[in-house]
């Protein structure tokens, strides 16, 4: 039975329970039937030490996840600095030197987790993933460092690679909270007059810090990840939730925008994110690609399934063809 709650035209659905496809692979299966850990309460949002306990143990257990799942491989991985900000820029020891691709890697987290091992982690098997050179950014967090500190990290090293590289040598990207900065960061860059990048990749991205979208109530206890709201207030330290460098997707992108792949799942929590953002995109004439994978929750289905596999290939291949200038503009 479906009953009317009264609000706005909400409705109630029944409980219910919802099975694994069998049409998935083993290893999607067995993702998705793992228990679900209990959700943390956050913190206070004026206890600074509440949140730093907090984002200390689950850098601890994102470390454990992430250092777990790096194959053995040749790199060089340097920290660089451009005044405040920190980068690690890992070079896998096959390419060549004379390569120019580069990509810029901004870290998930939900804006206030994933620094140091964890953003080299996730650099490292970006640049796995994608055969170049990464710099991740390690940019600054809550609770001592909210916005725009990150954002403004973000930028300097879109920057500093302008020095000396063509825009068109760069692709930015990032997943979750990193594809919010990553969009922002090129939203605000061509506010500012800098090029666009030859490319964005945005992984289930966080592109909606007002979390508006229709997927926040239909996925909400599907999807493993529930509402990040204590954590973007705490990043966005009183200013407006919908403004574009904090919540991308409310942006102009009449005004121009890199061309785009966005990707997500039909049980991710940021599903409304994606499928918003991409129309907002195509509507303003950005060249983008969604792909949405069945089944698959926030940042799909954890290391080893062929469905991640795939959406990987169609990220390496999206990014290739925009290094070599052959996708359409």
């Amino acid at each position: 039975m479906v009953t009317d709650n009264g609000k706005s035209g909400a409705f109630q659905v029944p409980a219910r329970e919802i099975p694994v496809p069998d049409h998935l692979s083993t290893q999607a299966k067995a993702f998705l039937s793992l228990p679900r850990m209990e959700r943390v309460a956050y913190p206070d949002l004026d206890d600074a030490a509440g949140w730093k306990a907090y984002i200390a143990e689950a850098d601890a257990r994102l470390t454990d996840v992430f250092l777990s799942r790096l194959p053995p491989i040749e790199h060089t991985c340097t920290e660089w600095r451009e005044g405040e900000a920190l980068a690690f820029d890992i070079v896998p020891a096959s390419l060549p030197t004379d390569d120019p691709r580069v990509y810029l890697n901004i870290h998930g987290g939900g804006l206030i987790m994933g620094a140091g091992e964890v953003c080299k982690a996730f650099g490292l098997l970006t640049a796995i993933k994608l055969g170049t050179r990464v710099v991740a950014v390690d940019y600054r967090m809550p609770p001592d460092h909210p916005y725009p500190a990150g954002l403004d990290d973000c930028l300097a090293f879109y920057r500093a690679l302008l020095r000396d590289h063509a825009p068109e040598d760069i692709i930015v990207g990032g997943g979750s909270a990193g594809a919010n900065l990553a969009a922002a960061m090129v939203l605000r860059a061509r506010d500012e007059g800098l090029p666009l990048p030859a490319a964005v990749v945005l992984i289930s991205p966080e592109a909606d810090l007002t979390e508006s979208g229709d997927s926040f109530r239909t996925n909400d206890g599907v999807d493993a990840m529930g509402s990040l709201m204590p954590a973007n207030l705490l990043y966005a330290a009183g200013h407006d939730l919908a403004h574009p460098y904090l919540s991308p997707l409310f942006g102009d992108f009449t005004k121009g925008f890199a061309p785009s792949i966005l990707t997500t799942g039909t049980r991710d929590l940021f599903l409304s994110n994606t499928v918003r953002l991409h129309r907002k995109l195509r509507m303003a004439g950005v060249a983008a690609d969604l792909h949405v994978t069945e089944a698959a929750a926030h940042m799909v289905f954890g290391g080893g399934s062929p469905e991640e596999a795939e959406i990987d290939r169609e990220i390496r291949s999206f990014c290739d063809a925009r290094w070599a200038g052959r996708y359409p503009a």
